[in-house]
């Protein structure tokens, strides 16, 4: 083989692939399918993982055996597994998500009925926790530039950490009792008033919040120290276009990953905070089904959970993307 030929340059990507956002878009969407693909596996082979007979289990030990071989046969769990698998990504498809077997009710209707009130506790918390750890963490961080507020630091380092480890079901219980049982003032359960969402917004909020403050507190003072905020200054622009136009946005590009796996987690920590205050979401429906044994409807909250935190991760890979281009250049 000639030097030459060694040494010959890589053919240029042409066509419609060339194009960075394009390559990155496939990525992404390989990703999500593949990660879809393993979810929906992992909540098929949930019910034939639990051990005995799920049905069974559901209908309880004094169910005629008749009754019981007739659920089987109603829910395919007689077929070969890999049939049943089939089935199971056919019925996904149209939207079939099985029958309840304590309710009778289509699991789609069940999951419709409780998932916009976990999707708006955990938006709301997150909302919240954004509005107050961003203009938190920029404060803190233009006052302990430079190791100036020693004090001020040290104060807001030690509370927030000390937030960001209690779990946010103990933060609730504390609420409950200061601001529900103690003082009266606010509803402890239910979700039919306005004041009713104060309490779970805030036990789901406070622990991400005090969390993130902390990592943008960290960020914006790096970035205050960069030379293109320098430049800034020595331009003698006003200090909200310094603070708010050139090194906020700069600080939440590193941050915005760790508010991404905030949301997630709130999503998930929902499941805690719903029973605590008797909020009819997902989360409360999914502990009353786990001990009535009512598989189906577990299997199918388990899988819009996991879809949940996928999505959020991939609108934050493309949040990052289009925050900062230089990222998913590297990449290729």
């Amino acid at each position: 083989m000639s030097l030459a030929s060694s040494v010959a340059p890589a053919i240029p990507r042409v066509g419609v692939l060339s194009h960075p956002w394009v390559r990155f878009g496939v990525r992404r969407l390989g990703r999500l399918l593949v990660s879809l693909w393993v979810l929906v596996t992992a909540s098929f082979l949930m019910i034939h993982l639990i051990p005995g007979d799920p049905v069974r289990a559901a209908l309880g030990p004094t169910a005629p055996p008749a009754l019981v071989a007739a659920k089987r046969a109603e829910m395919g769990l007689d077929d070969p597994i890999l049939v049943q698998y089939w089935h199971y990504i056919q019925n996904l498809f149209t939207g079939d998500l099985g029958t309840s077997l304590i309710s009778q009710l289509p699991v789609s209707q069940i999951v419709s009925q409780r998932l916009p009130a976990t999707l708006e506790l955990a938006v709301l918390g997150f909302l919240v926790a954004v509005a107050v750890a961003v203009p938190l963490g920029v404060l803190m961080g233009v006052l302990t530039r430079r190791g100036h507020g020693r004090r001020t630091e040290l104060a807001f380092t030690t509370g927030s950490v000390v937030l960001g480890t209690i779990p946010d079901f103990l933060i609730g219980v504390a609420l409950v009792y200061v601001f529900g049982v103690s003082l009266g003032w606010l509803p402890v359960a239910g979700n039919d008033t306005p004041s009713a969402y104060v309490l779970p917004v805030l036990a789901l909020a406070i622990g991400p919040a005090a969390i993130l403050s902390r990592i943008i507190r960290v960020e914006m003072v790096t970035v205050l120290e960069a030379d293109f905020v320098r430049t800034a200054r020595a331009k003698r622009l006003p200090k909200r276009t310094v603070y708010l136009g050139h090194a906020l946005p700069n600080a939440l590009t590193a941050s915005l990953t760790i508010g991404g796996l905030l949301l997630s987690g709130m999503v998930a920590g929902t499941v805690l905070i719903e029973n605590l205050f008797a909020w009819p979401g997902l989360g409360s429906t999914i502990v009353s089904s786990i001990l009535n044994k009512d598989y189906q409807v577990v299997q199918a909250i388990v899988l819009v959970y996991g879809v949940g935190v996928l999505l959020v991760n991939t609108a934050v890979d493309v949040a990052l993307a289009v925050l900062d281009p230089r990222s998913m250049i590297r990449e290729d």
